[in-house]
């Protein structure tokens, strides 16, 4: 069957495929502008937040009621609540982030050499542009402007690099002291 807008949130409920493609078709510059307005202007952040949406459409859709609004209200409020949610969830991350100053009072002070090759063996997991941005940010104490400078990125880019980081240290971690 074909989707218009007349029918689009009765085949959205009926799970049909083709009606998050009209629905981009004929919103997506309505959703970009929305998402955009909150979300950092990266790419990916764009398009996971989008992603979101769609989804919370389609898994929503049996809540939006016609009564109230219009269907292209509706997505824009989805859009809007969505974009800033993963907007508080960035900023949530980057408060999370380790300061120089904690990282060096919790390792570097009580350092003996089977920690530092943990250390060296750790930082080896990463690849050599993320470990140079671990090193400068956690070790020498650079601040994420200043690396974002240097790489002629923003500073949501060092704070990106930075987590993944992490996230894959603490899987090396874990992983060793399973085995």
């Amino acid at each position: 069957m074909k989707v218009t807008e007349t029918n689009v949130v009765q085949q959205l409920i009926n799970k049909n495929e083709n009606a998050i493609t009209f629905m981009i078709q004929q919103h997506g510059g309505l959703l970009t502008a929305i998402i955009k307005r909150h979300v950092n202007n990266q790419q990916q952040d764009y398009e996971e937040c989008l992603d979101d949406v769609l989804l919370s459409v389609w898994d929503n859709i049996h809540s939006f009621d016609p009564t109230k609004n219009t269907f292209k209200q509706w997505i824009a409020a989805v859009a809007k609540y969505k974009a800033i949610d993963y907007q508080r969830k960035q900023i949530s991350l980057q408060k999370q982030q380790f300061s120089v100053a904690e990282f060096h009072d919790s390792i570097l002070p009580t350092q003996k050499p089977q920690e530092e090759n943990l250390l060296h063996e750790l930082l080896q997991q990463l690849p050599p542009n993320e470990r140079r941005i671990f090193q400068k940010y956690y070790l020498e104490g650079n601040t994420s402007s200043e690396i974002a400078h240097e790489y002629n990125e923003r500073e949501s880019w060092v704070y990106n690099k930075l987590s993944r980081g992490r996230k894959k240290l603490k899987g090396f971690l874990f992983q060793n002291n399973e085995a």
